[in-house]
Parts: C-alpha cells; sequence; structure tokens
C-alpha cells in the first residue's frame, strides 16, 4: 500500500488515543500539544488516576475540546484500571495506548497504525528494540529482553517489547477481551490474551527516551516479577 493510499485510508477512520495520567503536571501540557498536531481524526480519552498534583487543572481546560474526553478516578488505581475505564468510552476503529510522560515520541503513532491500516493484523506494537533507545538502564533493559523471551517461549510467536507503551488494536479486538489489569501488568496480561486468541502481533520501530525515578518513571522490579507471574498464568488459563 503507497503512502497516500495510507494517508487517505487514516483519514477516513477514527483513531482513539487513550491517555492513562498520574500527576503529570509538567509534561502533559507538551503530550497533548504533539496528539493535537496529528493529522487525523482521533478521540482524545484522558484519563486522570486520582492525580494530586496540578493535573486535575489542567484535564478542566482540556476537557473543552471536542474530541476529547476527560475521566476520574477519586483515588490513584493504576495505569492498567485507568487503561480499562478509557476503554469504556471508546468509539474510534482502532486503539491506541499513549503514555503521559514523553518517553515515547507521538509522531510515530501512524508508523504504529500502519500494519493495521494495511490489513496486515488486528494487533500492532511499537517496539523499542527494533528502533532508537536513549537512556535505559541495563537492569530495565535486561528485564525487557527476559519478558519479551518469555513470551516468545510460552506463546509461540517471537516479539522484541512486551512491555512497550505503544500497543494498538482493533477496537473490536480489545474491547472482547476481559481484563483484570490494574497496574502494569497490562501489558502481559494483554499480550497474552492476544496471543492465546490467535492474533498476530506485528512489531514496528519506534524511538524511546527514558525517564528516571527522581523524573518521575513509576514502573519498578516489582512489576517485572508481577509481569513474569501474568505470563505464566495466562499461559494455562484464561
Amino acid at each position: 500500500m503507497t503512502t497516500d493510499r495510507l494517508h487517505r485510508k487514516i483519514l477516513v477512520m477514527k483513531i482513539s488515543i487513550i491517555i492513562p495520567i498520574h500527576n503529570e503536571e509538567v509534561l502533559l501540557p507538551d503530550v497533548m500539544k504533539n496528539i493535537r498536531r496529528l493529522a487525523f481524526e482521533k478521540e482524545i480519552i484522558l484519563v486522570d488516576d486520582g492525580s494530586t498534583d496540578g493535573t486535575h487543572a489542567l484535564l478542566k481546560k482540556e476537557s473543552s475540546f471536542p474530541d476529547t474526553k476527560v475521566l476520574y478516578h477519586g483515588i490513584n488505581q493504576g495505569k492498567g484500571a485507568s487503561i480499562r475505564t478509557g476503554l469504556q468510552q471508546v468509539t474510534g476503529d482502532i486503539v491506541i495506548i499513549q503514555d503521559a510522560d514523553m518517553e515515547y515520541n507521538s509522531d510515530e503513532i501512524p508508523r504504529v497504525l500502519e500494519p493495521i491500516l494495511k490489513g496486515e493484523t488486528q494487533v500492532s506494537y511499537g517496539s523499542r528494540f527494533l528502533g532508537r533507545i536513549n537512556n535505559m538502564r541495563l537492569p530495565n533493559r535486561v528485564a525487557n529482553h527476559l519478558l519479551a523471551w518469555m513470551v516468545s517461549l510460552l506463546y509461540g510467536q517471537v516479539i522484541t517489547d512486551e512491555a512497550t507503551a505503544y500497543k494498538a488494536f482493533r477496537t473490536e479486538v480489545i474491547q472482547s477481551i476481559p481484563l483484570n489489569c490494574t497496574r502494569f501488568e497490562f501489558c502481559p496480561e494483554i499480550t497474552a490474551k492476544v496471543l492465546k486468541r490467535g492474533y498476530k502481533i506485528i512489531e514496528v520501530p519506534v524511538s524511546y527516551t527514558a525517564r528516571t525515578f527522581e523524573e518521575g518513571k513509576k514502573i519498578g522490579w516489582k512489576d517485572f516479577f508481577q509481569a513474569v507471574k501474568i505470563l505464566l498464568k495466562y499461559r494455562f488459563r484464561d
């Protein structure tokens, strides 16, 4: 499919972008500026997961845009819970997850959507390890490689980046899959359940610049062990 045909196809579809948010008053304005710059019809679903900084005030302003839905959790529940809340409001043809911390470049969203737009798959991931990575610590690299290796071993499809935030789905696919996740176990749970249902995941390269914990990064080593547990759990049950 040519670039022009891809461009025309994305223009006649609605893309739902779910953005889970917790205490991101500093970076959220830049994220929203970049997302709004994307030249296709979109539905932006912002889920405030019990923020205690100035995020709430920023979201009140964002709610005035006609393409934007703002949802609130009274208390912090986790990224997975925020995505589940957002999925209840999705009306677009394709869903993609966007973090609110600028680690990923939203200009690359069309690249992640491309395999779905081409009809090659119904699930597409943006792989950091096929693209360019900046500032990722060695323990995080090792953990990510181990999780990808576990997916390949347990579920029979070789992938390079199970824990990427950039995951895109045909809406009917992700809405048909029951999810139980609350925190970062969204990634292993959706990956396991997608593969067990026979869907093919196509990966495309994306760029990534890691934050430190001092800068606000929230995922930690406990989440790695939880991901291992989830991948093992759903290999042998639904």
